[in-house]
């Protein structure tokens, strides 16, 4: 039996069905990227990518996709101060201290799409500790300045596990024109 490494497991669902929210061309970072699923994707699709994780071997695998940072991001310093991006890709991960962060780098109408483990894995599996799982309705109030296009905290079979995901969207303070979101594909 092959072991997938993190990272090339196929897309998540939630990040395919929300991409079309994302101007053509817009840059992409995608935060502790393991082994580039992401990243794949989205260069696939003609954005500029960079990719973000602690583990150098995933970060060889992934740099010719783009531009990749291998840093510690629990224990060192914001390797992207002042960097904004057209969307800000996370998945399977979570480390509070670095809302701030993952925030202020959504660039005007930049769109987060957020997926992780919430309470209730520890009953199916691993992640269990609390650290690492999301309290309930914890992604709407950490994104409560933006706009939040969708919204689901579910639990998905095979393998079992409890989710929470967000798609939301930094409004621009231009007020006379709205941004639109279409419907998915």
């Amino acid at each position: 039996m092959s072991t997938v490494l993190h990272g090339q497991e196929p897309t998540s669902n939630w990040v395919a069905r929300w991409t079309h929210l994302l101007p053509a061309g817009c840059s992409v970072l995608d935060i502790a990227c393991g082994h580039g699923r992401h990243m794949r994707h989205f260069a696939a699709l003609d954005h500029p990518v960079t990719g973000v994780d602690r583990n150098p071997e995933a970060i060889a695998a992934v740099s010719s996709l783009g531009e990749t940072i291998c840093a510690d991001i629990e224990n060192g310093p914001w390797p992207l101060p002042g960097r904004t991006f057209g969307c800000v890709v996370v998945t399977n991960y979570l480390w509070r201290p670095l809302w701030p962060h993952i925030l202020a780098s959504l660039a005007p109408s930049g769109v987060l799409i957020y997926e992780t483990f919430s309470n209730g894995n520890a009953s199916v599996g691993k992640p269990s500790r609390p650290d690492f799982l999301l309290h309930q309705g914890e992604l709407l109030n950490v994104c409560r300045d933006l706009r939040v296009v969708a919204f689901q905290e579910v639990f998905i079979p095979q393998p079992d596990r409890f989710v929470q995901r967000i798609v939301a969207v930094r409004e621009t303070q231009d007020t006379e024109t709205p941004v639109r979101y279409p419907l998915s594909n």
